[in-house]
Protein backbone atom coordinates (compact mmCIF):
# COMPACT_ATOMS: atom_id res chain seq x y z
CA UNK A 1 0.00 0.00 0.00
CA UNK A 2 1.15 3.00 -1.33
CA UNK A 3 1.21 6.58 1.28
CA UNK A 4 0.08 9.81 -0.39
CA UNK A 5 -0.15 13.59 1.02
CA UNK A 6 -3.09 15.30 -0.99
CA UNK A 7 -3.46 19.05 -1.31
CA UNK A 8 -6.75 20.24 -1.21
CA UNK A 9 -8.33 24.40 -1.39
CA UNK A 10 -11.38 25.15 -0.06
CA UNK A 11 -11.77 29.24 -1.37
CA UNK A 12 -14.67 29.31 0.57
CA UNK A 13 -13.89 27.80 3.69
CA UNK A 14 -13.75 24.13 5.49
CA UNK A 15 -17.13 23.20 7.69
CA UNK A 16 -17.56 19.84 8.94
CA UNK A 17 -19.48 21.14 11.97
CA UNK A 18 -18.91 19.14 15.37
CA UNK A 19 -22.42 17.57 15.55
CA UNK A 20 -23.99 14.35 13.98
CA UNK A 21 -24.56 15.98 11.26
CA UNK A 22 -20.80 16.22 10.71
CA UNK A 23 -20.31 12.91 12.32
CA UNK A 24 -22.18 11.41 9.30
CA UNK A 25 -20.29 13.16 6.83
CA UNK A 26 -17.15 11.98 7.57
CA UNK A 27 -18.50 8.38 8.02
CA UNK A 28 -19.37 8.58 4.50
CA UNK A 29 -16.10 9.84 3.31
CA UNK A 30 -14.55 6.77 5.19
CA UNK A 31 -17.15 4.59 4.13
CA UNK A 32 -16.66 5.38 0.44
CA UNK A 33 -12.67 5.66 0.39
CA UNK A 34 -13.14 1.77 2.12
CA UNK A 35 -14.73 0.97 -0.98
CA UNK A 36 -11.71 1.44 -3.18
CA UNK A 37 -8.90 0.43 -1.21
CA UNK A 38 -8.50 3.88 0.48
CA UNK A 39 -7.88 4.90 3.95
CA UNK A 40 -7.87 8.46 5.32
CA UNK A 41 -4.83 8.21 7.75
CA UNK A 42 -5.30 12.13 8.99
CA UNK A 43 -5.29 16.04 7.49
CA UNK A 44 -3.80 19.12 8.69
CA UNK A 45 -5.80 22.20 8.17
CA UNK A 46 -4.53 25.71 7.47
CA UNK A 47 -5.72 28.22 10.05
CA UNK A 48 -8.29 30.14 8.01
CA UNK A 49 -9.55 26.23 7.17
CA UNK A 50 -8.95 27.34 2.83
CA UNK A 51 -6.22 24.40 2.99
CA UNK A 52 -5.89 20.69 3.42
CA UNK A 53 -2.93 18.38 3.66
CA UNK A 54 -4.40 14.88 3.94
CA UNK A 55 -2.29 11.83 4.42
CA UNK A 56 -4.15 8.63 3.28
CA UNK A 57 -2.99 5.07 2.32
CA UNK A 58 -4.08 3.75 -1.48
CA UNK A 59 -3.15 1.56 -4.05
CA UNK A 60 -3.21 4.54 -6.57
CA UNK A 61 -3.09 8.47 -7.51
CA UNK A 62 -6.48 7.42 -9.70
CA UNK A 63 -7.75 5.70 -6.57
CA UNK A 64 -7.44 8.57 -4.01
CA UNK A 65 -8.55 11.04 -7.27
CA UNK A 66 -11.92 8.61 -7.66
CA UNK A 67 -12.57 8.74 -3.90
CA UNK A 68 -12.29 12.39 -3.56
CA UNK A 69 -14.91 12.43 -6.77
CA UNK A 70 -17.32 10.40 -4.89
CA UNK A 71 -16.77 12.60 -1.74
CA UNK A 72 -17.08 16.10 -3.57
CA UNK A 73 -13.91 17.19 -2.40
CA UNK A 74 -11.31 18.70 -4.41
CA UNK A 75 -8.07 17.72 -5.43
CA UNK A 76 -5.07 20.21 -5.72
CA UNK A 77 -2.23 18.16 -5.92
CA UNK A 78 -1.06 14.20 -5.03
CA UNK A 79 2.00 13.07 -4.12
CA UNK A 80 3.32 10.06 -3.00
CA UNK A 81 5.39 10.20 0.35
CA UNK A 82 7.20 8.49 2.86
CA UNK A 83 8.10 8.48 5.92
CA UNK A 84 11.46 9.96 7.62
CA UNK A 85 11.29 9.72 10.99
CA UNK A 86 14.02 12.17 12.79
CA UNK A 87 14.30 9.41 16.04
CA UNK A 88 15.50 6.42 13.80
CA UNK A 89 18.84 8.57 13.77
CA UNK A 90 19.57 8.79 17.76
CA UNK A 91 21.70 6.95 19.48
Amino acid sequence: MNRYMIERHFPQGLSIPLTDEGKKAVAGVVANNAEHGVTWIHSYVNPDRTGTFCVYDGPSPEAIRKVAERNGLPVTRITEVSVLDPYFYRP
